[in-house]
């Protein structure tokens, strides 16, 4: 009984340390409401995978947008990398999504219908290979940020009065 209990644990931190987190769109959160989440994986081109594990991702102001059934990331900027040569990549070139066909229907009607955006919150490894979590979103208005904000600054005075007794 312990030696499963200790493998489950072990599984558990393995999980934990393949899925590195490289970069977060904190702007997004800031901009939009999210309504649901999807994970993709990447096609990224030569020496852009190791400039994902040097950190040098820049994810604001960066969407995706659906082209002739095919989900597309637009202006995420992945930096050259340092050690590269000539063939190294453009930092801010478009590059495809790996989704199913079925999500990308479901995603094509939902936007096109709804009238939400594809925004990239979270680029991470897992397992060794790149992964980006796009953000089905709605944009907020200006009276909705300042919500949230009043809204935060109350949770955090709660806190801090329930952190000094």
């Amino acid at each position: 009984m312990a030696k499963a209990s200790t493998k489950k644990k072990a599984q558990e931190t393995k999980e934990q340390a393949s899925n590195k987190v490289i970069a977060v769109n904190r702007q997004a959160y800031h901009d939009y409401t999210v309504e649901r989440t999807v994970e993709a994986g990447i096609v990224l081109a030569g020496t852009e995978i190791k400039s994902i594990r040097d950190g040098k991702v820049q994810l604001r102001g960066s969407y995706a947008i659906i082209r002739n059934g095919e989900v597309w990331l637009e202006n995420a900027h992945i930096s050259p990398y340092e050690h590269g040569n000539i063939f190294n990549h453009d930092p801010l070139r478009r590059r495809k999504l790996l989704l199913h066909k079925r999500e990308i229907n479901q995603l094509v009607g939902r936007v096109q219908t709804k009238g939400l955006t594809l925004i990239p919150l979270k680029l991470y490894l897992k397992g060794g290979r790149a992964k980006i979590e796009l953000g089905l979103c709605r944009g907020k208005k200006i009276y909705d940020k300042r919500q949230a904000i009043t809204e935060r600054d109350v949770k955090r005075d709660i806190e801090r009065i329930v952190k000094g007794r």
